[in-house]
C-alpha cells in the first residue's frame, strides 16, 4: 500500500475537497459535476482483499472533472503546487487540446490549483492557461509564477461549500461577456 507521501496519493486531499464541494453543489441544485474516472486495465490483483496491485492506463485522461452549471458545460483539472511556481509539465498537451476544443463548443474550461505554501485555491481560466502554454511553446518560461496571476481569481473557502469555485466561475463568465 502506498504511503501518504507517495506520488500516487498526491492531490487526493484536493480531490476529496472538490468532491465534497461538488456534492454540496448537487444537493443545492447549483451544478452537476462528476469526477472523470481514469480508465485502467488491471494486471495483478491481490486475491485476498480484491485490490488491484498493478495496472496500466488504457488511454490518456482528459480532465479530472466535467459537468454542467446552470446549463453551462464546464470541465476542469485539479492540480496542487507546493511552491509559488507552477510548472507547465503538470499539464499535458492532450489536456490543453481537450480544453481548447471544449471551449470552442461554448464550454468553460479551467484549472483549479491549490498553492500549498500559501494555502490558496486558485481558478485559472483556460484563456490565461493557454497564454502561459503558448509562451512555453514559443521558447519562453515553462512555468508561471503566482505573482503573474490575477488575485481576483482566488477561490473563497466558504461555509459548507469548502472550495466555492462557482463564485469565481461567475466572474469568469462576466468577463467573457464584457469582451464580446
Amino acid at each position: 500500500m502506498p504511503s501518504w507521501k507517495s506520488r500516487g496519493l498526491r492531490g487526493s486531499m484536493l480531490e476529496e475537497i472538490i468532491n465534497l464541494t461538488n456534492t454540496r453543489y448537487r444537493e443545492k441544485k447549483l451544478a452537476l459535476i462528476q469526477k472523470v474516472p481514469t480508465p485502467i486495465t488491471p494486471i495483478n490483483m491481490d486475491k485476498e482483499c480484491g485490490h488491484i496491485t498493478l495496472a496500466y492506463f488504457e488511454q490518456k485522461s482528459t480532465v479530472d472533472y466535467i459537468g454542467v452549471v446552470q446549463g453551462i458545460p464546464v470541465c476542469f483539472d485539479a492540480k496542487e503546487c507546493a511552491v509559488d511556481t507552477f510548472s507547465l509539465r503538470n499539464v499535458h498537451e492532450h489536456q490543453i487540446n481537450f480544453m481548447k476544443e471544449f471551449e470552442e463548443q461554448d464550454g468553460i474550461a479551467f484549472l483549479l490549483i491549490y498553492f500549498k505554501a500559501r494555502d490558496v485555491y486558485y481558478y485559472l481560466p483556460f484563456a490565461r492557461l493557454y497564454e502561459f502554454w503558448n509562451r512555453a511553446q514559443g521558447g519562453g518560461r515553462k512555468s508561471f509564477l503566482f505573482t503573474e496571476l490575477d488575485a481576483s481569481y482566488i477561490i473563497p473557502v466558504e461555509g459548507s461549500f469548502f472550495v466555492h469555485y462557482l463564485t469565481v466561475l461567475q466572474k469568469d463568465l462576466e468577463q467573457r461577456e464584457s469582451r464580446n
